[in-house]
């Protein structure tokens, strides 16, 4: 079912930083950046278009990168390796900081409904 030479070599978690550091900049190579800003106009902030047009670009530029580093040019190895980044999350503030990075490259920021927690405190008065 799965070839074995498919599977690439698990990457340490120093590896990971590299790859992770890698990939980062690559969204700031100018052709890069051009492609993501036209696909975040082309979604206009709406979720739904986020995944249709800002997910396959981010997908490509962070296949172009990891390919080099044995993972599969395809969304499966974009996948791996962001599994195998995930579980050295918790144990590398590091690769917790560059993930949530590359998150902030190609995922609008998360804004809070206005009943949150924040809204209502008596700390305003003055």
């Amino acid at each position: 079912m799965a070839s074995a030479s498919a599977q690439p070599a698990p990457l340490s978690a120093e590896q990971a930083k590299v790859v992770l550091a890698e990939v980062i900049q690559a969204f700031s190579a100018p052709e890069n950046a051009v492609r993501m800003d036209e696909a975040r106009d082309n979604a206009c902030n709406d979720m739904g278009k986020m995944l249709q047009f800002v997910l396959p670009v981010a997908t490509q530029i962070q296949q172009e990168v990891i390919k080099a580093y044995g993972f599969s040019c395809d969304g499966e190895g974009v996948l791996k390796f962001a599994r195998l980044v995930k579980s050295y999350e918790a144990q590398d503030p590091e690769i917790a900081s560059l993930s949530g990075k590359l998150k902030a490259l190609f995922l609008p920021p998360m804004t809070l409904p206005p009943h949150g927690p924040a809204s209502g405190s008596s700390v305003a008065a003055s």
